[in-house]
């Protein structure tokens, strides 16, 4: 199967290349940049992309690439932190900005990455890698260093207004870009992927759903041997695709489900839960009531990285003591995690990621225990949300469920800014199912990638009838998203924005004010903590 291989330096937005790419039906891997080079590495890759990172090439410590990937005679397309990296090793220079550019920034075409009116544009050419590309585009920016001189060799191929935004070197097959095309606000970006990957490469489809379903079936039957494997239900899509995953693929008399209600779940959720549960003909199901004891171990704790430790150790804790009496011997276990998770939690393929928030099912230390002890299995750990979806599907999921919006691991602890109560929680709960309802009766739930609502920790003086009343303030999110990485507020029409505040706060008292999240991803995560 014709292959991308993509060097990952650290960027928040590398698996946001494969995941492109594989889009176009082409595979990717991913490796960390600084691995060494070996010709066994190459087996039917056609083209190399070098991601971007967070480091500057001229810091100590930054990570570079064995010489050896230049010499492969394949073509390497260097993105931000890669097209610096590459100046860097051939003699060019890259300076600090004095201001960063950032976000959607003009590109303009110069004349070698311009088609010929005449003749179609000569393959592995600057005009094919921009075919169907207007001379000026919207790039997608996001760096604080600069190419100020190529390298010797290289050609300019295009400029932003102050700074080059790509060049190429014709004798090495070596193309960079100093703007990120994978990100979903990259104009032409799918359209610039695509024509490194078929144009330059010369690469040939190949991949889907399918085959990742039966390469991914592999390697849990290699992973779980003849051992018992627990899967812990959130009641999100992620779990629940692992859970089917499990189920079609081991005997399911070895596959356990715990689904552990925490006290901060979603309205009804521990009764959807356990109804999808039994759909999926699991023969090992169990509910385990642990509200007190969630509440109890977040009492008085109010920050968000410390939150989710607290619970990610306490699902740990809980599951543990729940399966002593329900499976003998060594088991394994399997979780929902995605690679937005792992990479958010700087836990990506190499070592030089940063950590923007610790999900609780990655950074836990007794989840890191069990990952290093190699009692782990995260299968969907490559993939993004919609593609879950897209393997849930083909699992034979409800399509209620595979289409449900993603709900955080830490559930409503981390929309409840602040010390965590069972008030808080029962305020919050109400007001987001009225949310949600009311999304789903208005034909817009499924235009929306992720709405909740988050209990804000302030008050705020209003009126009820004649008298004075002080209660606290709901913000609501609803954003679009494809993949997650990226994501805008929903637009709404002013007229369900003012029905749904003032339905939530005639409906539930302690709640006095609405507000609407506008923020964008970035500079904004999607959830508040």
């Amino acid at each position: 199967m014709d292959t991308i291989l993509i060097l990952d330096f650290g960027s928040q937005t590398t698996q946001l290349i494969g995941r492109r790419i594989r889009e176009m039906g082409v595979y990717t891997e991913i490796l960390p940049g600084d691995l060494p080079f070996s010709p066994s590495l190459l087996n039917q890759v056609r083209g190399i992309i070098f991601s971007g990172s967070p480091a500057s090439v001229y810091q100590e410590g930054a990570p570079g690439v064995d010489p050896l990937w230049y010499e492969t005679g394949l073509p390497v397309l260097g993105l931000c932190y890669g097209f610096q990296l590459m100046t860097r090793d051939f003699g060019g220079r890259v300076v600090a900005l004095p201001a960063r550019e950032y976000g959607r920034i003009p590109v303009t075409l110069l004349p070698p990455a311009l088609e010929s009116p005449a003749n179609s544009p000569a393959p592995d050419s600057p005009a094919a890698l921009f075919q169907g590309v207007p001379r000026s585009f919207l790039s997608w920016m996001s760096h604080g260093d600069s190419v100020e001189t190529p390298a010797p060799g290289f050609v300019l191929l295009a400029r932003s207004e102050n700074h080059i935004a790509a060049a190429w070197h014709p004798g090495r097959r070596l193309y960079g870009f100093q703007f990120h095309p994978e990100v979903s606000h990259c104009g032409y970006g799918d359209v610039l992927l695509g024509n490194f990957v078929f144009q330059i490469c010369r690469g040939a489809k190949g991949w889907d759903v399918d085959s990742y379903l039966s390469l991914i079936q592999e390697e849990v039957k290699a992973k779980a041997g003849s051992r018992e494997v627990l899967v812990l239900i959130s009641g999100g899509v992620d779990s629940a695709v692992v859970a089917a995953l499990l189920l079609k693929t081991l005997d399911p008399r070895r596959v356990h489900l715990m689904y552990i209600d925490t006290g901060l779940m979603r309205q009804n959720e521990s009764q959807e839960v356990a109804e999808s549960l039994k759909s999926l003909g699991a023969e090992n199901l169990y509910l385990i009531e642990a509200e007190e004891t969630f509440l109890g171990g977040l009492g008085g704790v109010d920050s968000p990285e410390e939150k989710r430790r607290i619970i990610g150790d306490l699902f740990m804790e809980v599951q543990e003591q729940a399966v002593k009496a329900r499976i003998a011997g060594d088991y394994l276990l399997a979780q929902g995690t995605l690679y937005t998770d792992l990479i958010e939690s700087g836990k990506g393929v190499g070592q030089k990621a940063r950590v923007i928030k610790s999900h609780h099912n990655v950074r836990s230390p007794l989840v890191e225990a069990k990952r290093e002890g190699g009692l782990l299995i995260e299968p969907l750990s490559r993939l993004y949300k919609d593609e879950v979806r897209r393997l849930g599907a083909r699992l034979g999921l409800d399509a209620k469920l595979v289409g449900r919006h993603p709900f955080p691991g830490p559930g409503l602890a981390v929309r409840i800014p602040g010390e965590v109560t069972p008030e808080k929680c029962r305020l919050l709960r109400e007001a987001d199912g009225l949310f949600i309802a009311e999304l789903k009766r208005r034909g817009l739930y499924d235009r929306i990638w992720q709405a909740f609502g988050v209990l804000l920790p302030v008050r705020s003086v209003g009126v009820t009838g004649d008298a004075r009343n002080y209660s606290y303030v709901l913000a609501l999110r609803a954003i679009t998203s494809r993949d997650g990485m990226t994501a805008d507020a929903y637009p709404f029409e002013m007229k369900d924005l003012l029905e749904i505040a003032a339905l939530i706060t005639n409906s539930v008292p302690g709640i006095g004010r609405v507000v609407y999240d506008v923020s964008s991803k970035p500079p904004a995560t999607i959830e508040w903590e």
